[in-house]
């Protein structure tokens, strides 16, 4: 019981306290519970993440065609750019490109 609280929950799961008990079966049945229970959170973390990646994504797809419409083919260090862009410089780029006249009035200057 001690090895759990202090070198493998620690290790695997930070944050986590296991209650105190007297029976081994205690101990089962309150990790059972307990992982599905984390299993449930892991899961929706990460769906979470993913449903943020794949609308980056598509920000950077939607911005990528309307640069390619307003400017023509796009030189590499753009689309360089467009893939390490972060949420906000990409709508902060999409509010500009109707405006600007050139590339780097959208995205800045070439790295």
């Amino acid at each position: 019981m001690v090895w759990l609280k202090r070198v493998l929950l620690p290790a695997r799961v930070p944050g986590a306290e296991i209650p105190n008990v007297i029976e081994l079966h205690e101990v089962r049945d309150m990790l059972a519970e307990r992982v599905k229970t984390w299993t449930e959170e892991w899961k929706a973390e990460g769906l979470a993440e993913g449903r943020r990646e794949g609308l980056k994504e598509g920000e950077a797809k939607v911005l990528r065609r309307l640069l390619v419409r307003r400017f023509g083919e796009l030189p590499a260090w753009v689309d360089s750019r467009l893939g390490e862009a972060s949420e906000a410089e990409l709508e902060t780029w999409a509010d500009r490109v109707l405006d600007a006249a050139s590339l780097d009035e959208v995205i800045g200057d070439q790295p």
